[in-house]
C-alpha cells in the first residue's frame, strides 16, 4: 500500500487558487463562441484588411484553428453568426421604433436614423451590410445580407404606407414601396461609402436635412 503523502498547509490555500483560476479562465458554454464572433468584428473594423483568414483570427484570439472549428464548422458560419446578430439587433431597433413612436413620419425617420447609426457604431459590422466584407467570401453570405435589407425595406413599407394615407394619396401601396425603396436606398449608400472611404465618410453625416429631404 502507498503511504498517504501529508499535505503542506502552506502549499494547500495556494494550489487551491491555482485550480479557481484555472476554472475561472476556461470559457463557458457559448462564451468561446461569442469571443470568436466579437474577434472577427474587430478585424472588420480595419478599413484597409484583407480577406480574413482563420489562421488570422486564430492568432488574434491566442488559439489554435482546430479550437476555432470547435464552434464553427467554417469561416462562412462565422460570418452567418455574425449576420444573425446583426440582424436581431436591427429587426429589434426598428420594432421597438414602430411599437413605441405613433407618428409614421417620425418612425420613418427614427429608423433610417437607427440603421446608419448601427454602422457608424460599429463599422466592422457595417462592412458586412454594405457587402464590403463578403466580396471573397462564400455566396450564400451575400444572399443572407440580400435578404435581411429586403427585411428592412419591408419594415419601412408600414410607415410609408401610414405617412402616404395621411397625407392623402390615391395609390397608398405605390406611394409606399417608392418611398420605403428610396429609403432604403439612401441607407444602403451611406453604409457603403462608409465602407470604402475607410470609415472617413460617416453614414450619419447631414442627417436632419436628409432626413427632411427623405420626408418631403
Amino acid at each position: 500500500m502507498t503511504p498517504d503523502v501529508p499535505v503542506d498547509p502552506v502549499d494547500a490555500p495556494a494550489d487551491a487558487a491555482a485550480n479557481a483560476a484555472a476554472k475561472r479562465t476556461r470559457p463557458k458554454p457559448g462564451e468561446r463562441r461569442l469571443q470568436i464572433l466579437q474577434a472577427l468584428a474587430a478585424m472588420l473594423e480595419a478599413p484597409e484588411a484583407d480577406r480574413i483568414t482563420t489562421a488570422a483570427l486564430a492568432a488574434r484570439l491566442d488559439v489554435s484553428e482546430a479550437a476555432l472549428y470547435r464552434h464553427f464548422a467554417s469561416k462562412a458560419q462565422m460570418f452567418e453568426g455574425l449576420i444573425a446578430f446583426i440582424e436581431e439587433s436591427l429587426f429589434t431597433l426598428a420594432n421597438q421604433v414602430l411599437e413605441r413612436e405613433p407618428d409614421p413620419a417620425a418612425q420613418l425617420a427614427r429608423i433610417v436614423s437607427a440603421l446608419l447609426q448601427f454602422a457608424e457604431k460599429n463599422p466592422g459590422m457595417g462592412r458586412v451590410l454594405a457587402g464590403d466584407a463578403l466580396v471573397f467570401e462564400h455566396a450564400r453570405l451575400n444572399l443572407r445580407i440580400n435578404q435581411c435589407i429586403d427585411r428592412l425595406e419591408s419594415i419601412l413599407r408600414q410607415p410609408c404606407r401610414a405617412l402616404a394615407e395621411a397625407r392623402g394619396s390615391q395609390s397608398p401601396t405605390v406611394d409606399a414601396q417608392a418611398a420605403a425603396s428610396a429609403a432604403i436606398s439612401l441607407v444602403l449608400g451611406r453604409w457603403q461609402r462608409h465602407a470604402r472611404t475607410g470609415f472617413a465618410r460617416k453614414p450619419t453625416e447631414h442627417l436632419d436635412a436628409t432626413l427632411r429631404l427623405l420626408l418631403g
